[in-house]
């Protein structure tokens, strides 16, 4: 599982003119799933995720957590952070997975967090949407199930 964190002021994502989620400061999370991830995946990124420190402190120090901070959490489902364009210019979706997997594991890491007592908001799984964020910083960190030690 593949995860882009960015640190938002605000930010919101639309399906066909409406929104359908939307959290002011916070993280927004664009999650992909491979062929190959199960729950523990989920898991371990739900627990990362919400548990980083880069909100500042009081000294202006990437130091506080999402949870720390009561911020929101938007989480979109985006299968092309599997895309594979070593060979040519086209993507390969091949490492992806397939829908009904793919669903059930975004649906399964939203509860997570928020079992964590986080407030979550997020797209539509396999929707056309529009997302609208302010990067706080910038700050975005790429994280990588696979890449634990």
């Amino acid at each position: 599982m593949r995860a882009v964190v960015q640190r938002v002021t605000r930010a919101k994502v639309t399906v066909e003119d409406e929104i359908v989620g939307e959290i002011q400061k916070g993280l927004v999370v664009l999650l992909g799933v491979a062929r190959d991830d199960s729950e523990a995946d989920a898991e371990y990124l739900a627990a990362k995720i919400v548990a980083l420190r880069i909100f500042d402190d009081e000294a202006g120090k990437m130091n506080r957590s999402l949870k720390e901070i009561g911020g929101g959490l938007l989480v979109i489902s985006q299968f092309t952070l599997y895309g594979d364009v070593r060979r040519g210019l086209r993507p390969s979706w091949i490492q992806a997975a397939a829908p009904e997997v793919a669903k059930s594991l975004y649906e399964f890491f939203i509860e997570l967090v928020r079992k964590l007592s986080v407030d979550v908001a997020s797209g539509s799984f396999r929707s056309m949407m529009q997302v609208e964020l302010v990067n706080d910083g910038p700050v975005t960190i790429l994280l990588d199930s696979r890449k634990q030690f």
